[in-house]
This record gives structure tokens, C-alpha cells and sequence, in this order.
């Protein structure tokens, strides 16, 4: 029995250009939210070789991790590309500052989901505005309240399209491709991160652990999101055009 070809092994690549190729094609202008994930150093290095119009930009909450701070210049000078950082109103985080100590985020779900309101979800509104379609590196194995992902769906809550290649990919695909492609990543997977959000919000994990129980781990893991990614329920065709989940590569192929 003859083994898969190089076409059909690499079919979750191919789906995600693809699917890259069509947002940029039926809903410029688009932009990548870019945490410097894993997966998100992939997306970046897969718009960058197709030489694709998509920005890239990164959240800059005030509370990052230095070596992900690094690692945004690192990826500038790799891929010769501009990163726009969005920082939060300063104004908001005074006044929150007012009101909770600064880790008050480990005293009650409220508080930490208002912290995230704050550094995230007003600068993501701010770098979605006059956008058609935003781009995020989301795996449907990340979570549990990521297992029904679609790879494009209609974000009801920012108003435009929403793509997330990588949806069916597994986390070693991800690592396969970066290895394969030379592409820079966050050194914090080398001292057993799995998924790298805020320093205190994010800590190294046992091995075989899922990847994403070093994320508020004081939580529900049916909690366990910022904001961002608020499911929306409705996967979308393109723009009233052809499926864009039509082609989706088989399971045997990704």
C-alpha cells in the first residue's frame, strides 16, 4: 500500500491558504489578530509566503510576557512585515486600578472578565473597525468551548467575517509546520507553556496536561475564555456566494 502523497499529506495546508486566498479575495480589507501563538506565527508565515494583503496586529494588554514582546520584533524582522500593537485606554485601566487591586482577577470571574473587557476587548474593537474580515489562529482542540469552531463564520458581535484557518489542525501539525518552515515562536513553549496568554494569567503545565489548562486554571474550564471568541452560532457561507466550509479537507487528509 502506497503511502499518502505530498499533495494529500499536506491537505490541512492547502485548505488553509486556501480559505486565507478567499477572505483577502471577498472581504478586504482584513486583518490577523496575532497573540504570537504557535498558531498564529504559522498564519503569518502562510499570508507572508503567499504575499497576501492581511495586516497583522497584536494586543498589547500591558501585562505580556516579556519574551512575547520579543518575539513581535523578532517576527517584524523575520518576515519584513509591520505589527501594529493596540494598547488599552489608559484611562479604563486607571479606573480599574481604582477600584481592584492589580490581580484582583484571582478574586472573582467578573472581575478577571472585566480586566479582559479592558485590555483586550476595546482595543480589538479598535483594530476590527473598518474591517470585512478578521483572521485568529483558534483550534477546535484547544477546548471545550472551542470543539464546535468554524473555519468562517459571521461575527455577530464585531460585525464582520471571522476565519480561522487552523481550525481542524492538530497541535502537531502546528509544531510540524513551524519546525518544517523555520518559523520563529515564543521560547515560552520551551519551558512548558502550551497556550501563552497574560504573565499571570498563564503558567507552564505537566506534560500530557491539556494545552490549555495552564490558562486561568483557577477557573471552570467551561470559563475559560477572555472575550474575544464569543461563539456565534452561524457559520456562514462568503458573502452570500459559494460555502466557504464547502471544501473542507477529510479528516484522513489533515
Amino acid at each position: 500500500m502506497h503511502g499518502a502523497t505530498p499533495e494529500a499529506a499536506n491537505g490541512h495546508i492547502e485548505y488553509a491558504r486556501t480559505l486565507l486566498a478567499r477572505a483577502t479575495r471577498e472581504h478586504a480589507p482584513v486583518t490577523l489578530a496575532s497573540s504570537m501563538s504557535a498558531e498564529d506565527m504559522v498564519l503569518i508565515d502562510l499570508v507572508c509566503r503567499d504575499k497576501l494583503a492581511i495586516e497583522v496586529f497584536v494586543l498589547d494588554t500591558g501585562r505580556l510576557h516579556s519574551e512575547t514582546l520579543d518575539l513581535i520584533r523578532q517576527a517584524r524582522a523575520h518576515h519584513g512585515i509591520p505589527i501594529k500593537v493596540y494598547e488599552p485606554d489608559p484611562d479604563e485601566v486607571e479606573e480599574f486600578l481604582n477600584h481592584h487591586a492589580l490581580d484582583a482577577i484571582f478574586d472573582s470571574l467578573d472581575i478577571r472578565k472585566s480586566c479582559c473587557a479592558i485590555r483586550k476587548l476595546g482595543p480589538l474593537r479598535r483594530a476590527l473597525k473598518g474591517k470585512g474580515a478578521w483572521i485568529t489562529g483558534l483550534r477546535q482542540e484547544q477546548s471545550v468551548t472551542r470543539a464546535d469552531l468554524a473555519d468562517a463564520e459571521w461575527d455577530a458581535a464585531n460585525g464582520l467575517y471571522k476565519f480561522s484557518p487552523l481550525a481542524a489542525w492538530s497541535r502537531t501539525q502546528v509544531w510540524d509546520y513551524i519546525k518544517a518552515n523555520g518559523v520563529p515562536y515564543n521560547r515560552l513553549y520551551d519551558q512548558g507553556f502550551a497556550s501563552i496568554g497574560c504573565a499571570p494569567c498563564t503558567r507552564a503545565i505537566e506534560p500530557g496536561a491539556h494545552e490549555r489548562s495552564g490558562r486561568w486554571w483557577w477557573e471552570s474550564p467551561d470559563d475559560r475564555e477572555c472575550g474575544l471568541h464569543e461563539a456565534s452560532g452561524h457559520q456562514a457561507p462568503a458573502a452570500g456566494q459559494d460555502d466557504v466550509t464547502a471544501d473542507r479537507v477529510p479528516e484522513s487528509q489533515s
